[in-house]
């Protein structure tokens, strides 16, 4: 039997089946025979097609969705989103106009409060103190009793002085007559030139004598006059540092004396500055009388306004720094000693010098500029030259013209081209705030680092 019979002779039941819907080949006892073998991968493979299609539809959809989260993003306040996506929008600033005057230059230094004379009262003779005639921390002036040492002991040496003068005084007066009598006698050739010559030997030993004896009553008078202690200067007492009834000595060196007596008015400030200014002080200093002002320690309050006395003969090397002392009028004792200062000191005034807020001045790549508000209310970029920044303000030489407006903040939302709506710059608004900003503790609450 060949192939061909054999194809012909295969029963019906083994020629191929149509594939059947899945319910219906679930239903009959066949579909787990043979009939069910040859339809059974065909449903896997749908459900495999159709979690496809579900997943690339939803990554389609998660990215259609964060394009536009994106764009709002943008719009609301991402980098560049106000100006591209609303060009006119306008910003909020403060404005200044360039102002042109004369301008004071200053060099700011840091310094203490001296005394002129800082004087220890000291007892110049011994005895026992009788009285203080003080309070502590009265202000007492030159020449007013402060104390007073027992005077008796002088006013006896004083008295025993003057007697000592007299006697020797009757016996230069004896000698002197003698003499006289002598020399009239030797006229007549009565007496010896010897005689002569020894009563005039008497006569300069009683007025040495009594030369010996006034000397002596002018040292009991000087030490009667400092058994009375007095102010040598102007000045406040300090603290008391022996009681009456004490004996004192002119010796002792070892206490603080009596009282120490500080001058307060004037009173001078010793401060620093860099030796790279030194040639700007000597230029003042060569123009004429240099003024130096004394501030607080927070540099708000004004002490004092006085003059330059000294620049010190030689540099610190180690700090590359030259002292300076200046004196000033102290009538309200604003300044006291050994008080914490700030100074400035006037080299110079330029005149007709244009002056702006210096929170105007911005940095950039290609150097220093500010924000020009034009007659359109947009803002234009201008490069400048500053000349010097000193506190908070700034003096530039070139860039800007008189009258123009210069945003003071809000820089930061600008860019060149951008709308402004101005409001006029309140210096001392912003001072205020700048430092309740710095006196007022962060809070993480709020957004504080």
């Amino acid at each position: 039997m060949n192939r061909t019979d054999e194809r012909h002779m295969l029963p019906p039941a083994e020629a191929p089946t149509p594939l059947l819907p899945p319910h219906v080949e679930g239903g009959g006892h066949g579909a787990t025979g043979a009939g069910g073998h040859a339809g059974g991968p065909a449903p896997k493979g749908k459900a495999t097609r159709w979690i496809l299609l579900g997943a690339l539809v939803a990554v389609i959809g998660g990215f259609v969705v964060y394009n536009r989260m994106h764009e709002k993003k943008g719009a609301a306040g991402g980098p560049g989103g106000a100006a591209s996506v609303n060009p006119d929008r306008t910003v909020p600033v403060s404005a200044a106009p360039v102002v042109q005057k004369d301008m004071p230059i200053y060099l700011e230094g840091l310094g203490s409060v001296l005394a002129l004379a800082t004087v220890q009262v000291r007892p110049q003779v011994d005895g026992r103190l009788d009285s203080v005639l003080f309070k502590e921390g009265q202000f007492v002036k030159k020449g007013d009793v402060l104390a007073q040492v027992d005077p008796r002991p002088f006013a006896i040496q004083l008295h025993t002085a003057q007697a000592a003068v007299a006697k020797d005084s009757a016996t230069f007066r004896d000698n002197k007559l003698n003499l006289d009598r002598y020399v009239t006698l030797r006229k007549q050739n009565l007496i010896a030139q010897q005689q002569q010559d020894d009563q005039q030997a008497l006569v300069d030993q009683a007025a040495a004598s009594v030369q010996s004896d006034q000397a002596q009553v002018e040292s009991a008078k000087l030490n009667l006059d400092w058994a009375r202690i007095v102010s040598p200067v102007d000045g406040i007492t300090g603290v008391r540092n022996v009681d009456p009834g004490n004996i004192v000595h002119a010796s002792d060196t070892t206490s603080n004396g009596i009282v120490v007596i500080t001058q307060m008015d004037p009173i001078s400030v010793l401060f620093t500055l860099p030796e790279d200014d030194l040639s700007r002080v000597t230029a003042a200093q060569q123009a004429g009388a240099v003024t130096v002002e004394a501030y607080s320690r927070d540099g708000n309050k004004l002490l004092g306004t006085g003059k330059l006395l000294l620049v010190d003969n030689q540099i610190n090397q180690q700090t590359a720094s030259i002292r300076l002392r200046a004196s000033f009028a102290n009538p309200d004792k604003k300044l006291w000693p050994n008080e914490f200062v700030k100074t400035r000191l006037l080299v110079t005034t330029r005149s007709n010098a244009l002056v702006v807020p210096a929170a105007t001045v911005q940095r950039g790549p290609s150097g220093a500029f500010v924000y020009v508000v034009g007659p359109d209310s947009r803002v234009a970029m201008a490069p400048v030259t500053v000349d010097v920044i000193q506190g908070e303000i700034a003096i530039l030489s070139k860039g800007v013209t008189v009258g123009q407006q210069i945003v003071v903040d809000g820089q930061n939302q600008l860019k060149p081209g951008s709308k402004v709506q101005t409001r006029v710059f309140d210096p001392k608004a912003a001072a205020a705030a700048a430092a309740a900003d710095t006196s007022t503790p962060n809070d993480p609450s709020k957004g504080g680092n």
